[in-house]
């Protein structure tokens, strides 16, 4: 008698509770091996295909292409022909333990689930519908993320009605028992999501117009973003250079052979010594010590526009690369967020962040600092204009640097300092050559 197993979309790490599904890897009556992948879902990070850890044939999926999937909700099902209860039974039953490409576990999963109650779902068996088997699967638990918000706000989610799985409490039943409690004459607890809130007398009215969801990358953005400024008391400073010293040398090194060097590259590599002058810019806050965090190394993110939004993938040991090694990494980077392959690891843990907004053709800004990192510095097109030159006016090759600072990190001085530094290394690269 075949045994059906139900994997659950798993744990994906990162602090992610949520997927969509870009598109599914098989169709119901496929025969799968352990580890196969099974269905590509896009994070708010980054494309991954989600392994099955069971072998058998696939006897229902949930979810359809487009839609979303909190952690912990039903993915696939699959008909086995091992007993559950046999401790003994072999990797097609038990699993391979691996729930993820690149989130793999060594510890054996019988350690890892729990008994939950059995599924009514008839298996086909030889053409016949057998009993429904006790299957096993992890047990939904409430993210951080929701319970932090619940406590910001003094709610106890012992008291309110979870629409997820199994009845676990979503952000959204926490959000709209806030909304619940903020009306009127209204309680906040037990309020069931699909309830009005607001009457349609009171409601404002919505304009007409196109509704895009904020998901995926897009929803991960305007909440990093929407949090930086909420906790981020910044401030800007910029400065004019002249770059033209700058491109010759770049010109000279990519004249004398070997592999090309990127203006990036040699940004990167000004800004590595340039926070090793100015260590407060490669810190973080850690507001509950309060305390200021110095970090030692340098991971560099850079900002990528792909056709999924903005991402900014990381080089790790950016201080520890030379520029052809750091062209080497931005390459290899950049084309993997074109392609949607990043994986987190590649999107997270950057300590500080270069955003080269000159590609889209354009002289400044003032960046946004990508939480939890202090600082952004923002690098505009190079193009011709005039300047002083040796006491001469002359037409120079002139870029504006601006810089975005943590203010709790470190005044003004500091900022400034940095921000000369690398104008002076940008305007005359032998600068470099003291620190090296």
């Amino acid at each position: 008698m075949a045994q059906v197993l139900e994997f659950r979309l798993p744990d994906l790490g990162e602090g992610l509770t949520e997927a969509e599904i870009v598109r599914w890897l098989v169709e119901v009556g496929d025969v799968v091996a352990v580890d196969q992948p099974v269905v590509e879902v896009e994070t708010a990070k980054a494309m991954v295909d989600v392994p099955c850890p069971y072998a058998g044939v696939v006897t229902a999926r949930f979810g359809e292409e487009g839609s979303e999937l909190p952690v912990g909700s039903p993915l696939i099902t699959v008909a086995v022909g091992a007993p559950a209860s046999d401790p003994d039974s072999d990797a097609g039953t038990e699993g391979s333990g691996n729930v993820l490409v690149g989130y793999g576990t060594t510890e054996a999963p019988a350690r890892r689930r729990r008994v939950r109650r059995e599924q009514q779902v008839p298996v086909p068996v030889n053409g016949r519908s057998a009993a429904p088997e006790v299957v096993e699967g992890p047990v939904p638990v409430i993210s951080p993320l929701v319970r932090r918000l619940a406590r910001e706000n003094g709610l106890d989610l012992r008291e309110l009605t979870g629409s997820g799985p199994d009845g676990l409490i979503l952000r959204a039943d926490v959000e709209y028992a806030l909304r619940a409690a903020a009306s009127p004459g209204r309680p906040a607890p037990a309020l069931a999501p699909e309830t009005t809130v607001a009457s349609p007398a009171t409601a404002s009215p919505t304009p007409a117009g196109t509704r895009v969801p904020l998901k995926g990358v897009r929803g991960a953005v305007a909440d990093k973003l929407s949090r930086s400024r909420s906790e981020i008391p910044d401030a800007t400073c910029w400065v004019d250079a002249d770059a033209t010293e700058l491109m010759r040398a770049r010109a000279a090194m990519n004249g004398a052979g070997g592999p090309k060097i990127s203006l990036i590259a040699l940004l990167a590599r000004i800004c590595t010594v340039a926070l090793a002058r100015f260590p407060e810019l490669n810190s973080t806050v850690d507001t509950a010590a309060r305390e200021i965090v110095r970090l030692d190394a340098v991971h560099l993110g850079f900002a990528a526009q792909t056709e999924r939004g903005l991402v900014v993938p990381v080089v790790k040991d950016a201080h520890a690369r030379d520029a052809e090694s750091l062209s080497a990494e931005f390459a290899r980077l950049t084309e993997a967020a074109r392609t949607g392959i990043l994986t987190p690891a590649e999107l997270t843990g950057g300590t500080f962040t270069l955003n080269n907004y000159g590609v889209f053709g354009v002289d400044g800004s003032t960046p946004i600092i990508n939480h939890p990192e202090a600082a952004m510095l923002g690098v505009g097109r190079i193009i011709p204009k005039p300047w002083v030159h040796e006491g001469e006016l002359a037409v120079r090759q002139v870029v504006q640097l601006s810089l975005t600072f943590d203010h709790r990190v470190c005044d003004g001085g500091t900022a400034g300092g940095f921000l000369r530094y690398v104008a002076d290394c940008v305007e005359q690269p032998a600068v470099l050559l003291r620190t090296l």
